[in-house]
């Protein structure tokens, strides 16, 4: 009984863009390989000096390499299960893979709607869009929507958001 409930049947899910796998990837893989370099060169520097801590470096490079492969082998899959529904009164996120989270935005509640588009995000067409209310807690953020989609999805979030204070 609790999956359906965690699943929200009946709700139909919009996905983020598949092209924001290849954003992650590239952040993903440029950080850890000059993680493992870093630490490498480190080891290698001191290999005559120190060996112990030649050895240390060396290792702490090999889990920094480790680690990567398996955070950009996970990577597609992370994205995939990305994806947000709007809803009568509210705007519903879900992300994660092992540990679920479904964040519901009142649309009366949203004081700013945000559209940022990085480097990368921009020559792949991508766009994020944030989502701040009057919680610190509920900064939410949809990021790889494609931009005619953000666009569209900000001003119909803007409307939507502005129709319910008016009622509040």
């Amino acid at each position: 009984m609790p999956r359906e409930r965690l699943d929200l049947p009946g709700i139909p899910w919009s996905r983020v863009s598949p092209r924001l796998v290849w954003t992650e990837l590239v952040t993903v893989l440029v950080v850890g390989v000059v993680i493992t370099a870093g630490c490498f060169l480190i080891g290698v520097a001191f290999r005559g000096s120190s060996p112990t801590t030649a050895l240390v470096w060396t290792l702490i490079g090999l889990a920094a390499a480790v680690v990567t492969a398996l955070v950009a082998a996970f990577t597609p899959r992370r994205i995939r299960s990305i994806g947000y529904a709007l809803r009568g009164d509210d705007l519903v996120v879900r992300r994660g893979l092992m540990f679920q989270r479904f964040i519901a935005v009142p649309y009366g509640r949203m004081q700013l709607v945000d559209i940022s588009r990085g480097p990368l995000g921009r020559a792949l067409g991508l766009s994020d869009l944030r989502f701040v209310t009057a919680a610190a807690s509920t900064n939410v953020r949809l990021p790889g929507l494609p931009e005619a989609d953000a666009d569209r999805l900000r001003d119909e979030l803007v409307a939507m958001a502005e129709s319910r204070r008016v009622g509040l």
